[in-house]
């Protein structure tokens, strides 16, 4: 499966519920949330601005995301909405692997760009390193229709945060050529 199929099947929108471990503190709390995702073409302004704002030729990108979403978490009262554009920049040697453009971080929130790899078991691994903490993140589907994902989150010299998530598409359909890929890869 290439990058662009990986975000062609993730495209829709999903009902996600996260379990995360807070190792530092020995709790867990749980989240739930609705996202959209949507494709954006290479050619999208939204995708050449990410790739000039990090000044790479926007005719590396091979797609772009935009991700929104809307949910809570157990220990805090307050909504978490966002919603940022991924763009991936695949290696000219390699394109299961480049770099993971980012209009907004997952554990900090301001731009970054990361790493991704598609394994030979088409689950998608990204790395993040922020000012003051790394991630790593391993998405996969269990189906068209069933997402699932872990992390770990560092900080500090320790891992500070294990998480575990699915996500079930309440809309939207994957497109056929990724629906087979993932078929495909569970036979």
């Amino acid at each position: 499966m290439s990058i662009e199929e990986f975000f062609e099947l993730s495209a829709g929108k999903w009902f996600s519920h996260r379990t995360s471990h807070h190792l530092a503190f020995k709790q867990s709390e749980s989240g739930k949330s609705d996202i959209v995702i949507e494709m954006l073409a290479a050619d999208h302004p939204e995708v050449i601005k990410l790739c000039e704002q990090y000044e790479i030729d926007p005719k590396r990108a091979s797609c772009g995301a935009r991700v929104t979403w809307n949910g809570t978490m157990e220990w805090d009262e307050q909504d978490h909405k966002g919603s940022t554009v991924l763009v991936p920049v695949p290696n000219e040697d390699n394109p299961n692997e480049g770099k993971l453009l980012r209009e907004m971080g997952y554990a900090e929130k301001m731009p970054v760009a990361g790493s991704y790899k598609i394994g030979d078991d088409e689950a998608l691994t990204l790395i993040t390193e922020y000012e003051t903490m790394w991630s790593e993140e391993r998405l996969w589907f269990a189906s068209p229709n069933l997402r699932m994902r872990v992390g770990v989150l560092k900080r500090f010299g320790g891992f500070s945060m294990a998480s575990f998530t699915s996500e079930i598409r309440m809309g939207g359909t994957a497109s056929a050529k990724a629906s087979e890929a993932t078929n495909s890869a569970s036979s």
